[in-house]
């Protein structure tokens, strides 16, 4: 007979965004992930400033080592986070999803405003995608460069809209968490929509464990 006390495995993440080409700041997250022995790390966008300085942003990550995930911000295109993802083999999660310990991973990156903007219907179709793959899995992390609208979040800039399109998936696909950054002002922030932590990472990163 099969006994309950089997532990589930933890996953540990350190999360961060909004690393604007600061390559001192890549390698203090990346020597904190190596410190904290995270399991994987996420970036949740804006890599470079406005496309330049790709350099040494994700290198810290691998010469330690490091699992990475990513999504493009409003900084950089598509075909950037690509670029990163092929050069160092990590992945790039924009409309795609992958699956760590039982728990799923989706992601779309870019946002509804900026240089390289999307439409809000684009942004939920992409984790709607992502997600579909992961459907089965019990635990979800949705991974997202903008915030939902109807958050704390937006209280802190009169400039960045949330996003409806990402708000309709936390509504749709309730996942445990949704991981984000781009407000400065608002990083560190924590609230619940729905049965959802929302989560906005910052430059200097969280830790998660699910």
């Amino acid at each position: 007979m099969e006994t309950k006390n089997k532990k589930e495995e933890k996953l540990k993440i350190l999360a961060a965004g909004d690393i604007h080409g600061d390559t001192g700041l890549a390698e203090r997250l990346a020597e904190r992930a190596k410190k904290e022995n995270v399991d994987l790390v996420i970036l949740c966008g804006d890599l470079t400033l406005s496309e330049s300085s790709t350099k040494n942003i994700i290198g810290p990550f691998k010469k330690r080592n490091e699992k990475v995930l990513l999504i493009p911000g409003n900084h950089e295109t598509i075909a950037t986070a690509d670029f990163l993802s092929e050069l160092y083999g990590v992945k790039n999660i924009h409309g795609y999803s992958v699956k760590y310990k039982d728990v799923g991973i989706f992601g779309a990156g870019g946002a509804n405003i900026g240089l390289f903007q999307l439409d809000e219907k684009e942004i939920y179709d992409l984790l709607k995608k992502g997600f579909d793959k992961i459907r089965y899995l019990k635990k979800k992390i949705m991974v997202t460069h903008v915030h939902p609208t109807g958050t704390k979040m937006e209280k802190f800039t009169e400039f960045f809209p949330g996003s409806t399109g990402i708000r309709r998936a936390i509504d749709k696909f309730h996942p445990d968490v949704l991981l984000c950054s781009h407000v400065h002002e608002a990083e560190g922030i924590e609230e619940k929509v729905g049965k959802t932590k929302v989560i906005n990472v910052g430059k200097k990163g969280k830790i998660i464990e699910l």
